[in-house]
């Protein structure tokens, strides 16, 4: 599967954005989808998932209650909505597929991965 993201962009902290993840090339239902970002000097850190039906999501910690994950089957694309956005949200931000349920929020579960968009949240 070829994952697309795009969305990214410079905002204010407290700002929003939203990021989507177009993907194409086999069945984007059979498949669980993460966002993921790796800020410069670091290494790269999980931020959602939603599982292949749509019906579990999972947030890393830092972000709960200010981004929400979601998927629209119907257009392959996988959105990752983000609120109240602080500069330490600063990173590029990747897509990446899976097929299965198990570990999701380890990166090396995760068998596709889309070519990164670049967020920066100024102070």
């Amino acid at each position: 599967v070829q994952l697309q993201a795009s969305g990214g962009g410079l905002v204010q902290a407290g700002g929003s954005l939203r990021l989507s993840c177009a993907a194409s090339g086999r069945t984007f239902s059979n498949y669980a989808m993460g966002w993921f970002r790796q800020a410069p000097g670091k290494e790269r850190e999980f931020v959602a998932a939603i599982s292949w039906s749509g019906g579990s999501t999972y947030y890393a910690d830092s972000v709960k209650g200010r981004f929400t994950i979601s998927r629209d089957d119907a257009k392959n694309t996988v959105y990752l909505q983000m609120n109240s956005l602080k500069p330490e949200d600063t990173a590029v931000y990747y897509c990446a597929a899976r097929v299965g349920s198990y570990r999701m929020t380890a990166r090396e579960m995760y068998d596709y991965w889309g070519q990164g968009t670049e967020v920066t949240v100024s102070s």
